[in-house]
């Protein structure tokens, strides 16, 4: 436990450092068009660079959370424990596969009754 621990506050802080550099979303103005197009698609990058590096750093924290709370190393929904090979894979997964797969098959239903919605209430 204390291994994984270590090995998550030690990504914690990286992308905490990674966060604060934000100067790739600066919008520059210039006259040349093709300058404003390439500082735009820069943008867009650093963008999608600093949003990825959030959730990861949410999903960082979460096993953080969970093992200061002692509920770290069990599913949440069928309270199964988790293999050590899937917590190295990926230890802010909260659920087994079973019960991911069933979340993920509710949540598109959701979404396709939500859609069917918008459709017949034309």
């Amino acid at each position: 436990m204390k291994n994984y621990k270590d090995q998550w506050e030690a990504k914690q802080s990286e992308l905490a450092q990674l966060l604060r550099y934000r100067d790739g979303i600066v919008i520059e103005q210039t006259i040349d068009v093709l300058d404003e197009v390439r500082y735009a698609t820069e943008r867009e990058f650093s963008i999608r660079n600093l949003d990825r590096d959030s959730n990861l750093l949410r999903n960082v924290r979460g096993p953080l959370s969970r093992i200061e709370a002692g509920s770290f190393g069990v599913y949440l929904d069928c309270e199964e424990y988790i293999s050590a090979k899937r917590l190295a894979a990926g230890p802010w997964r909260l659920f087994c596969i079973q019960c991911q797969e069933l979340a993920d098959r509710i949540k598109s239903e959701s979404a396709d009754s939500f859609d069917e919605s918008l459709v017949t209430d034309n």
